[in-house]
């Protein structure tokens, strides 16, 4: 207030501060919601050995995931007297507390549906392996892909250039290594930062589209053939 926003309100200051807030409590109330029915699982007897190891992990990534976010809003509180510049947190802070989080979801809700839906028996051809490894490449590249939108978001990145597929009037800018020494414009430099971000998404929602194109080359459950096309319209979506 001092230094840049004379003009905020309390009502204003209000309307930041309840939703700090209400992420903090609604983040509380997740992790009750997920440790004390299993603490009640787990006293019933009815965890198997290798689910209380999942369990375990699970609660363990549940607390570290709320670290991660007191220690990612601490760096946005920390004094810089040498700048004036929009108060903000770290963006190697923002990306590992994101990446958490989807861990933490991924794992959730893959723990959830192996018990809730029988595993599929289905033959060990040389198809199957290969779409199972592309599967697997393709979450990879979505999580990165994930990730490098938190450095878009903790350096503002998304302001530099707003058009598209040029950025400005250049397919590649003439800042993109501006920085010095160089890696440090990859996760510094707001220009190679949003150019990252986009060929990272470019390259995801390729990748979803070829493995949605091979796997209708091959026999699948309808299941599978239904969670492939719903990869496939939700990157389109997004």
């Amino acid at each position: 207030f001092t230094s840049l926003n004379h003009d905020m309100t309390l009502p204003e200051f209000k309307f930041i501060w309840y939703m700090e807030y209400s992420h903090r409590m609604w983040g509380r109330v997740v992790g009750l919601a997920y440790i004390l029915p299993a603490a009640y699982f787990w006293r019933r007897g009815w965890l198997s050995r290798p689910l209380k190891g999942r369990v375990l992990a699970l609660c363990g990534l549940v607390c570290f995931q709320g670290l991660l976010g007191w220690y990612m809003v601490k760096s946005g509180l920390e004094e810089k007297p040498d700048s004036y510049d929009i108060p903000r947190v770290s963006q190697y802070r923002l990306a590992a507390h994101l990446g958490s989080a989807l861990v933490l979801y991924s794992a959730s809700l893959w723990t959830g549906l192996s018990l809730l839906l029988p595993q599929h028996k289905l033959p060990e051809t040389k198809q199957l392996l290969r779409l199972r490894q592309y599967a697997h490449g393709t979450t990879a590249l979505i999580f990165l892909t994930a990730l490098s939108g938190a450095f878009v978001a903790g350096l503002d990145a998304g302001l530099v250039y707003n058009s598209f597929p040029k950025m400005g009037e250049r397919w590649i800018p003439d800042d993109l290594f501006a920085f010095s020494p160089m890696l440090r414009n990859i996760f510094e430099n707001p220009t190679t930062v949003q150019f990252d971000h986009r060929i990272l998404g470019i390259a995801s929602i390729t990748a979803v589209t070829a493995l949605y194109l091979f796997s209708r080359k091959i026999p699948l459950p309808r299941r599978t053939r239904m969670a492939v096309t719903s990869l496939l319209a939700v990157a389109c979506v997004q």
